[in-house]
């Protein structure tokens, strides 16, 4: 939850907190400056009443004034806007065998940064623990006191229960199964701890940053495992237990009777994934391949069997995306993931077998496009999950409650 800052008598409202002054801030989250007047037009409010939710969302500093707008005729009026440095936030995003994690204020700028080689299979306390550590540090270079720090956003590489913050069963993070990832950062940091997947946080930052007008978008995180953040409405959907966009476990015609790692045979991952790209290209010619970046060098050296190989492995993944977009209709389909650095080769095979196989109504301005965000996806939807998380109209109606009683 949002924390108020300490008051003292010459930042204190005059008069008690104005209650529903979330409505006039969320016009004021874009950075646009804006005059009461026009806040007043905006929410159909009396300008008195403007004026005492803009003078508690000052004494949160949230809200700053912004110079002044043209006048016509008598003193300008005052013009009010975000103040992004109010607070701060983090963005975490653990891979495998990585992790990235940067210092941020309330537009998503980044102030800080930290990456580091860390096996997520060291499990909770270790990962943890290299976080809170590692936050600190962050906000020593940032110069901003941890009473600025508003929230914290994670991102797993395996299945989260986000409501709870807990993993679930997740296939590569041994001793996470339904960790309390909230609970073990806040014994460090009491600020509101957001976990979700790796692939729903790509998603957001692909999003907010890079295609904000668009409300129908799927993320597709093509590597070890394949799965999509499907955005729509605006709004990250999860799913009734947040497993939706698992694409990897959906059955393909190719499939046949390959075993995958979830037990089910012809699976869309058991074929298309990292590790099943460097099974068949080993087989074929008794390399030693072992990872994602080995596919990826060998499709960009020329090697024609790797670029037949990762063409497709997009074919594949195209006969699964077909359906989605037949149901539920995307704008745009971002390929990210360590695969996606194969670059056109794998897009190529996606846009074939979509193009064809989905409905020509749904595909007219469809665009399959490569992640512009690359590796950085994940830590910036985490530190969009955090902003949105504080700036939220709860977050704001509960620090203004906090004024009553400071």
């Amino acid at each position: 939850m949002l924390k108020s800052p300490p008051q003292t008598p010459s930042s204190r409202p005059a008069a008690s907190p104005a209650p529903g002054a979330s409505e006039v801030f969320q016009l004021l989250r874009d950075g646009r400056p804006r005059t009461r007047a026009e806040l007043a037009r905006l929410t159909g409010l009396a300008r008195s009443t403007v004026a005492s939710r803009v003078d508690t969302l000052m004494a949160l500093g949230l809200v700053t004034p912004d110079g002044g707008a043209a006048s016509t005729g008598g003193r300008p009026p005052s013009l009010f806007a975000l103040n992004p440095g109010a607070r701060v936030v983090v963005g975490a995003d653990f891979g495998a065998t990585h992790a990235r994690v940067i210092l941020a204020d309330l537009s998503g700028r980044e102030l800080a940064e930290e990456r580091q080689a860390l096996a997520i299979d060291e499990g909770p306390d270790a990962v943890l623990g290299w976080l809170v550590r590692t936050v600190a540090l962050l906000l020593e270079r940032g110069n901003r006191p941890v009473s600025e720090l508003a929230a914290i956003g994670i991102g797993l590489p395996g299945p989260v229960e986000h409501r709870t913050g807990r993993p679930i069963n997740p296939p590569i993070m041994p001793g996470w199964d339904r960790a309390d990832v909230p609970a073990l950062v806040q014994t460090r940091y009491d600020v509101p701890v957001l976990v979700d997947n790796d692939v729903n946080i790509m998603a957001l930052g692909e999003r907010s940053f890079f295609w904000p007008e668009t409300t129908e978008l799927m993320f597709v995180k093509v590597a070890t495992g394949i799965g999509a953040g499907i955005i729509s409405g605006g709004a990250l959907q999860r799913g009734a237990q947040g497993t939706a966009g698992d694409l990897g476990h959906v059955r393909v015609p190719r499939g046949g009777e390959v075993l995958c790692r979830c037990g089910n045979i012809g699976c869309l991952e058991a074929l298309a994934g990292a590790p099943a790209l460097v099974a068949a290209l080993n087989a074929q010619s008794a390399g030693e391949l072992g990872t994602s970046q080995d596919v990826v060098d060998l499709v960009r050296s020329g090697d024609a069997r790797a670029v037949q190989a990762i063409r497709q492995a997009g074919r594949d993944i195209g006969d699964v995306l077909a359906t989605c977009v037949n149901l539920i209709n995307p704008s745009v389909i971002v390929i990210g993931g360590s695969l996606a650095q194969a670059g056109e080769h794998l897009l190529a095979g996606i846009r074939e077998v979509v193009y064809r196989r989905s409905l020509p109504l749904a595909t007219e301005h469809l665009r399959v496009a490569p992640s512009v965000a690359g590796d950085r996806a994940g830590v910036m939807g985490a530190t969009v999950m955090a902003v949105d998380h504080v700036l939220s109209p709860e977050s704001i109606e509960a620090a203004c409650a906090t004024l009553t009683t400071a």
